[in-house]
């Protein structure tokens, strides 16, 4: 605490009523402050650049993303979670046989089924989510 006005100083000693008291001189400053305006590239509807600019796709096609499959979801009060044990089961909010959810990132991508090829568990993909409708649902 400072003594002469008893506000808390920060870590830095520094007095927080001063630090304050700069604020309105820094705001005049900026808008005093004679800047370039920034330009955008204009985009179309689908996302991408109007020019004819190449678009190089390579700078990200190296990025590990999470692809998850979704058969359903419940809730459950931690009561009955603590419950569970082996055998137990759990009722999903899905019908058996629907197609389930398959997520990148935890958004909805597309549904698919389940299939399994040389002993291991795979996805075919029946129905593929537009970008469109994508963005749609992030709104």
């Amino acid at each position: 605490m400072s003594e002469e006005n008893d506000t808390p100083d920060n870590e830095e000693g520094v007095d927080q009523t001063a630090r304050a008291d700069d604020w309105p001189a820094a705001m005049a400053e900026q808008a005093g402050a004679s800047g370039e305006k920034a330009e955008f590239q204009t985009f179309e509807e689908g996302g991408r650049p109007t020019g004819d600019e190449d678009v190089n796709l390579d700078v990200i096609l190296d990025i590990p993303v999470t692809v998850s499959l979704e058969i359903g979801r419940t809730r459950l009060p931690i009561r009955n979670l603590l419950q569970l044990n082996q055998g137990s089961v759990v009722e999903l909010d899905r019908l058996a046989g629907e197609p389930m959810d398959v997520l990148v990132n935890g958004t909805l991508i597309a549904h698919g089924e389940v299939v399994v090829v040389n002993e291991k568990f795979g996805v075919r993909l029946t129905d593929i989510i537009s970008p469109q409708e994508r963005v749609k649902k992030l709104r």
